[in-house]
């Protein structure tokens, strides 16, 4: 693509007479850089050569879509008000096409599944009787349905049942021939009540889990099902009740066996039979008006750790929106945004591979919006920042670890969880027993009634539906669905190889290196180039003294030994410096301020900076750790002067600690910096006790945001130190999401900044850890959930 213009390339003319930078298409022959390392914390030797072997990842083939309004034809006929009527994918549609996603969708035509696909999880009586409504009169229809609980049927409901199910089945095959790289099937009837036997919950047939059983039948043995309709999925948990295949996640409205379907089964300690104990997670909601920060809670607490650890091959989502804001059967608080982030978040797995099928959902106007942010999430666009989150209540944090207690024994992502001793309570009560909740009634064979009523609905008084209208419209408006022109951009620029030393690790070739690799694997055609520029002395001194910033602007005309010396009379701690230092350096800091400009003026969404030399370590007024000035910091204020910015996430995951950072915004609330970074007691470089857990920011940095919320007590400063061990993918998905992806969501970031460095990776020796290129990634598509994916990536060490 043609270069766009993000700044002026002129510099202040009191900083040094700087030759024009030009970016070079190719990098220079890069010749030899190896050396040692004059680090007093770090094993001297020269970076390994390692050779990986991971596959490259697939590219994103679209995203499949399936729809027919075979689907609006299945309805009540005696009853105009029944809340499962035709406009529950008519308004869908609508929306999704309104808002262009539609037509962005490569369309998948509806199948009919076979009879013979029906009976691996329907008895053939059952389907036999389903095939029998098609010649039924309307009296009969009601009478058989009667027999079932919340059913009803008409003429074609057999067909659009056989299409609904065929066409989750399809999408999910599709996905996984590669035609698309995800789908969305929006259908009616929905499936996940519909058990072998029995018709139930709006169900005929379980579409799901008969997409399900196909890919397992086609070879696959890792399927994850997550079921986000309010509703228990009783039909799916039975019919992979004892299957180690099939995880099946459920969070369902409980209120400890009063709601629907009042079955004991759906509570949290039904975890599976035989093989399969351990791969039935119920999460069930024990009171009504959650909202997302306890979805939330749920994700980053339950679903992300399982389901990494599960690594399925494709996951199937049972995706109703009857916990979404308005709804009278679930009389939840979700926002439709809402959706949008459990997309994506689920996106990261499986290779992408995601089938999503449409199950409940009874606001018309908040299913619209959730079906529209679902499908959009699919297509790979930002995800709109959620209104607000704060702390999950009281009731979700019981669940949560009473599903942790009985799954613990299971799964080794909840390991880090400790167990109380006998005599020390929870202070979480319902901890602290094992269901059931004495008094409850729940749904048994042995009390099942012999008719059921057909108008078994809750129904809203006019006012009260008026108002959730208003508060969903509210919603609506204030998301943000605006897209950036390009996805992604990237500045180099090879003049940056001018500063260099023989035989020391922070070498040209690093840079090199990435932009090689990123033209083998053809993404630099997909990518928006960034012109490069210099850094201004205006720039430099939101961050840097002047007096500094004078010590370096010397060194142009230095003799090379009056250089070398310079580290050590300034004591700049591993430095090394020559007379092209000073120019890398502002290089280096202008080329991350013009990504910068590109991501907050919506030229992209996102970027990533291959500079050098880094930045994390340089003080206000010194030189360190291979660092001259300070890159993320000088970044962060220029958002903040240029654009209004209030606030910005940085996240540090170099495995050194970023002193220099953290010291700049120690005291500022308006910025959040997260590290997570070799400690080992303080030994590990910089050494030095600022990089432990208890450094949580001081004076406004500590205690009440008022640029988040009025009330809730905010650390700025978050050290995630590991000590002792070789830490990879595991720990530091664990850290993620533990700890980070809860802190940056609270917070709520408007721009998110990662200091880059990747020398945790696996065969780097100056961290000697494990974390593999593949953990980068999931670590950078869990940050691009926030700041409607407004995300820089800047390249520190490795």
């Amino acid at each position: 693509m043609a270069e766009q213009s993000c700044h002026d390339k002129e510099t202040d003319k009191d900083l040094a007479d700087l030759p024009e930078v030009v970016a070079t298409e190719t990098p220079p022959d890069t010749g030899s850089s190896s050396g040692s390392d004059d680090e007093d914390f770090v094993l001297l030797k020269k970076l390994a050569a390692v050779d990986f072997e991971d596959r490259k990842s697939d590219l994103y083939a679209g995203t499949g879509f399936t729809y027919s309004d075979l689907f609006s034809l299945h309805r009540c006929e005696w009853d105009p008000f029944f809340p499962e009527n035709p406009q529950r994918v008519l308004g869908p549609i609508k929306r999704c096409k309104d808002l262009g996603l539609v037509q962005r969708c490569k369309p998948i035509e509806i199948c009919y599944t076979t009879v013979d696909t029906l009976l691996t999880k329907h008895s053939q009586e059952l389907v036999d009787l389903a095939e029998s409504t098609v010649n039924m009169t309307q009296e009969q229809h009601k009478h058989l349905s009667q027999k079932y609980d919340s059913f009803f049927c008409n003429k074609h409901t057999y067909e659009a049942s056989l299409a609904a199910a065929g066409s989750v089945i399809n999408m999910t095959k599709t996905i996984l021939q590669g035609t698309v790289t995800n789908g969305f099937a929006m259908v009616r009837p929905p499936g996940h009540h519909a058990q072998e036997s029995e018709f139930n919950g709006y169900c005929t047939f379980n579409n799901v889990a008969l997409a399900a059983q196909a890919v397992l039948d086609g070879g696959l043995d890792k399927i994850l099902i997550l079921d986000w309709d309010v509703h228990h999925g009783q039909g799916v948990q039975q019919m992979f009740y004892d299957d180690p295949r099939v995880l099946y996640i459920s969070i369902h409205r409980y209120e400890y066996g009063k709601f629907w379907p009042n079955l004991r089964e759906s509570d949290y300690d039904y975890i599976g039979r035989d093989k399969g104990k351990g791969f039935n997670v119920n999460i069930p909601l024990n009171k009504v008006g959650m909202t997302d920060t306890d979805y939330l809670s749920i994700l980053h607490q339950l679903i992300l750790p399982l389901a990494y650890e599960f690594s399925p091959q494709v996951i199937l989502i049972a995706s109703g929106y009857d916990a979404a804001l308005g709804c009278p059967e679930g009389e939840m608080l979700l926002t439709p945004a809402m959706y949008a982030h459990l997309t994506h978040h689920m996106m990261a797995l499986a290779a992408g591979r995601v089938s999503v099928a449409l199950e409940g959902g009874y606001c018309l106007e908040s299913l619209a919006e959730s079906c529209a942010l679902t499908l959009r999430a699919l297509l790979q666009d930002p995800c709109p920042q959620l209104e607000e989150v704060g702390e999950p209540s009281d009731s979700i944090t019981s669940t949560i670890l009473n599903v942790v207690k009985v799954l613990r024994p299971h799964w080794n992502c909840f390991a880090h969880y400790k167990t109380t001793s006998r005599s020390k309570l929870c202070p979480f009560h319902d901890v602290n027993s094992m269901p059931p909740v004495p008094g409850i009634e729940f749904s048994t064979p042995e009390n099942r009634p012999e008719t059921f009523d057909l108008a078994a609905y809750p129904v809203q008084e006019a006012s009260e539906k008026e108002a959730l209208v208003k508060l969903v419209d509210q919603a609506i408006a204030a998301t943000d669905l605006s897209v950036a022109e390009n996805r992604c951009c990237y500045v180099f620029d090879a003049n940056m190889r001018a500063h260099k030393t023989e035989g020391h690790p922070e070498q040209p070739d690093r840079i090199s290196a990435i932009y090689t690799r990123l033209a083998e694997w053809r993404l630099l055609k997909r990518l928006l180039r960034v012109p490069s520029r210099l850094a201004r002395k205006s720039e430099l001194l939101w961050i840097h003294t002047e007096d500094y910033i004078q010590e370096l602007v010397m060194t142009e005309t230095m003799e090379e030994s009056e250089i070398d010396s310079l580290p050590i009379r300034k004591n700049y701690i591993s430095i090394y410096m020559n007379q092209k230092s000073l120019y890398c350096a502002l290089l280096s800091c202008g080329s991350v301020l013009n990504m910068v400009e590109a991501i907050l003026t919506k030229q992209v969404q996102s970027g990533v900076a291959i500079v050098r030399p880094p930045g994390h370590h340089a003080e206000c007024s010194k030189a360190m750790g291979f660092c001259f000035f300070n890159n993320v910091a000088v970044a962060a204020k220029f958002a903040q002067h240029h654009f209004g910015l209030k606030r910005i996430l940085i996240v540090d995951w170099d495995i050194h600690h970023g002193n220099a950072t953290q010291h700049q915004f120690y005291d500022d609330p308006s910025v959040l910096y997260i590290s997570l970074h070799r400690f080992d007691g303080g030994f590990f470089f910089p050494g030095s006790q600022d990089a432990n857990l208890d450094r949580c920011g001081e004076g406004p940095g500590l205690g009440f945001n008022n640029y988040v919320y009025d009330i809730t007590p905010v650390v700025t400063n978050a050290n995630i130190p590991t000590f002792q061990g070789r830490m990879g993918d595991a720990e530091y998905i664990t850290a993620f999401t533990q700890i980070v992806m809860p802190i940056a969501y609270q917070f709520n970031p408007e721009l998110v900044l990662v200091s880059a460095g990747f020398d945790a990776a696996i065969g780097d020796p100056l961290g000697n850890y494990r974390v593999t290129p593949a953990g980068y990634g999931h670590m950078t598509h869990m940050l691009m959930g926030l700041a409607n994916g407004r995300v820089g990536l800047i390249l520190e060490v490795s």
